[in-house]
């Protein structure tokens, strides 16, 4: 055993966090600590990290236990540079062992300038040295809080292997569901101060979790069963004179005044949309470059009303840029953004900025509407708090003493009440728990819009995804079809290919600003050599726009048919049949239409 925190008691002003909860962590131990957000994970690795205290309990470790701790939001002295921040605390004789992996894991975090003054950095830099300066120190037991936020898809895929090779013990809080699966093999659930502990990793928790639950409900069906009977004994006038008698009313007692199992709170989310026109955005082929650093290089597409678009990148490549071209507040330097009259736009930004930390949670929402029309009809603003789980004595709390997984939950209600119709999401999943992730996944099944998210959580994009925007080394935005795993095969079979002489890699999966199905995007070496379209290629290219907003038309009306004939169960499977057919039809037309605008950029280029 490294390490045992007993009976730990934490409260904050009137919220329990913590109750008598007790955690022992052993040699080997790679632990995830999952719960709400504001239930106490951070707090929790605060007090075994030696850097908050308990209200009551004990935290002891075995002699020589070393301890290295990444907060959720680190500390720096501003005068320091990288590499002294890194490195800060260390002897000078562990400065020497430290320095080359340190540089190394730096490099591999994509900070290069080891000079810097930390000052200089962003948020975003600033947590990866954080990062680096926890990795580097030697521990027997490494404590991390939320180390996959802002990290890129590659980074985390990284510190994941890094993790998994690592020898000592781990506690960690993360809502990377990918991440957890594969790091952890113990699982701490925290539920209304209470610390639920499985050998398991996410996997097999999600398992033993449903399994606990059922048991506890069992057991309150038959304490529940057990009082009634008792009950009524009680009620048809027992002696308590006896001796027996005394002890059956004890018992009677000791159930009736027994807690039953606490029900893990659920966030409701419906979805609330405007109604979205045939014409939503349309980018045609913008750029957008700081000074000589050109980040969006000719980018065009269409952003369908039902779209949901993923897009991947490495830090700093212009992904938030991109989302802010869209949103109407960056200009580019060159193309067009059209938008339909009709389109209103929810901006979930990555750090939430607009937030006034003075108001109290109440007022924050009731600056959207006091009032909001629901599928379950019209609720209060104080009612659509506690739908996400903001009882209302957290209601009247200054947004600045709510935990930063409970100012992202607000900020993402606040949002939603404006009812938007296509929304934008920058890093959605940062310091969101996973069952506030699990129930915005679903509401996005549901949602009635286009959604466009920035993202490094591969769970999430594979849940919610079908098609995937990448920015890639050579300056490229390319579309893959399919969630991110889909996307991350595509290009190492692009990879593994040997390309013949002279082949772009355009002649690869991906496919360059488009729609359509990738794998029918490469063009042939006769197709790019075409210096012109043929005749009846000519006629399909010009039409082919009208005829793919057709049948969206009319995929549409057989869509409010199916709603319209949900009794009518002959009528229903011919709707199907019909909508089917359209559907091939639609894909058929999308091929074409990737086909004939690459064949149109090839020529362009060939001119």
């Amino acid at each position: 055993m490294l390490l045992a925190a007993e009976k730990i008691s934490k409260n904050y002003s009137e919220r329990m966090l913590l109750k008598e909860a007790s955690l022992y962590l052993n040699e080997g131990d790679k632990t995830g600590v999952i719960g709400v957000n504001g239930t106490g994970k951070s707090t929790l690795l605060r007090i075994i990290a030696g850097a908050d205290v308990p209200d009551s309990g004990t935290v002891s470790r075995n002699a020589g236990v070393r301890i290295a701790y990444l907060p959720q939001n680190p500390i720096f002295d501003e005068n320091l540079a990288v590499m002294e921040q890194v490195l800060a605390g260390a002897s000078a004789h562990e400065r020497e062992l430290q320095e080359y992996e340190a540089k190394a894991i730096l490099n591999r975090l994509d900070i290069t300038d080891h000079l810097q003054p930390v000052s200089e950095l962003s948020g975003g830099q600033k947590k990866r040295v954080a990062i680096a300066a926890a990795l580097v120190r030697p521990c027997e037991l490494l404590i991390l809080d939320e180390p996959t936020n802002h990290l890129d898809n590659d980074m985390v895929q990284w510190l994941e292997e890094y993790l998994i090779r690592y020898k000592g013990a781990i506690l960690m809080v993360t809502h990377d569901r990918y991440f957890l699966d594969r790091i952890a093999n113990r699982i701490v659930e925290i539920d209304h101060g209470m610390l639920y502990d499985y050998d398991a990793n996410y996997s097999k928790y999600l398992e033993l979790q449903a399994l606990r639950e059922e048991m506890a409900e069992a057991g309150e069906r038959k304490r529940q069963a057990v009082l009634k009977k008792e009950l009524a004994w009680i009620l048809r006038g027992a002696r308590a004179r006896s001796t027996k008698s005394k002890g059956r009313i004890e018992r009677f007692e000791e159930l009736r005044d027994r807690e039953g199992p606490v029900r893990q709170e659920r966030m409701e989310m419906n979805s609330l949309a405007t109604r979205l026109g045939r014409k939503t955005i349309e980018l045609d082929h913008i750029a957008k470059a700081y000074g000589e650093r050109a980040l969006i290089k000719d980018f065009s597409c269409i952003i369908l009303r039902d779209a949901r678009i993923g897009i991947v990148g490495r830090n700093g490549c212009g992904k938030s840029t991109l989302l802010n071209i869209i949103k109407g507040t960056v200009p580019p330097d060159s193309g067009i953004v059209e938008v339909g009259e009709t389109v209103r736009i929810g901006y979930f930004s990555q750090e939430s900025e607009d937030m006034d930390l003075s108001l109290r949670a109440i007022d924050y929402v009731r600056s959207a509407a006091e009032n909001i029309r629901t599928a379950d009809g019209m609720l209060t603003a104080s009612q659509m708090l506690e739908r996400f789980l903001f009882p209302p004595d957290l209601q009247y709390n200054t947004i600045s003493r709510l935990s930063g997984g409970e100012r992202r939950r607000l900020f993402l209600l606040r949002i939603l009440m404006d009812a938007p119709n296509i929304l934008l999401l920058d890093e959605p999943t940062n310091d969101l728990d996973i069952q506030t992730l699990a129930i915005l996944e679903d509401y996005l099944d549901n949602f009635s819009g286009a959604v466009v998210a920035v993202s490094h959580d591969r769970y999430f994009l594979d849940r919610v995804v079908d098609r995937v925007y990448a920015f890639e080394e050579d300056g490229e935005i390319r579309q893959y079809i399919g969630g991110y795993t889909d996307y991350t095969e595509q290009q190492r079979q692009s990879k593994a290919s040997v390309k013949p002489a002279g082949m772009s890699d355009k002649g690869q999966p991906g496919v360059r600003a488009g729609r359509g199905k990738s794998e029918e995007a490469g063009l042939t070496g006769e197709q790019r050599r075409k210096s012109k379209f043929t005749y009846k290629e000519q006629m399909e290219f010009d039409s082919i726009d009208g005829e793919i907003s057709e049948l969206e038309v009319k995929m549409q009306q057989i869509e409010k048919e199916i709603v319209d004939a949900s009794s009518d169960y002959g009528k229903l499977q011919e709707l199907a049949d019909r909508k089917e057919r359209l559907d091939q039809e639609l894909e058929m037309k999308m091929e074409r239409w990737v086909y004939l605008h690459e064949l149109a950029e090839q020529m362009k280029q060939t001119v």
